[in-house]
């Protein structure tokens, strides 16, 4: 089952682009939540990895309502800065979904209060003007965090 990769409502083709690689080359589904900031037929898109499409498992959601309906079992990690627990203090379970918010505006407050217990963030210095990592860069350490828990299921 592996794990899945959430984003909401994603701006930048080339981050979404560089996920989409993660995605295929690590075997997580990449779940989409609109509305998205670009076509998916954008060419920065296609640049940056929809040459991988066709090896990635991508589903698209109106809103994540949608999603959490679909899986209501599932086990979410938020990935936020607002918390003081890491990702490297979860215990990820087979088939949890990792969700990240827009690069500008992060997750909505009302998904992070309806999940506090489920956020976790990266450590990072605390610097004025570097208030976060780049979206695909933070997607890339969580993903390989919980693969890494997991024993890199199905991986060589």
């Amino acid at each position: 089952m592996a794990i899945n990769i959430v984003l909401v409502e994603p701006e930048i083709p080339h981050n979404t682009g560089n996920i989409i690689r993660t995605c295929a080359v690590t075997g997580a589904k990449l779940h989409l939540v609109k509305p998205l900031g670009f076509e998916l037929t954008d060419k920065h898109l296609k640049r940056c990895g929809l040459d991988y499409w066709d090896i990635a498992d991508v589903k698209i959601y109106e809103n994540f309502e949608e999603l959490e309906a679909q899986y209501p079992d599932a086990q979410y990690v938020l990935g936020t800065s607002k918390v003081k627990r890491t990702h490297t203090d979860v215990e990820y379970k087979d088939g949890c979904f990792l969700v990240f918010g827009s690069e500008t505006k992060g997750l909505s407050k009302e998904i992070i209060e309806r999940h506090i217990e489920d956020c976790a963030r990266i450590p990072m210095l605390d610097l004025e003007r570097a208030r976060c990592l780049n979206l695909s860069n933070a997607v890339a350490v969580m993903t390989y965090e919980a693969l890494r828990q997991l024993d890199y299921p199905g991986m060589r």
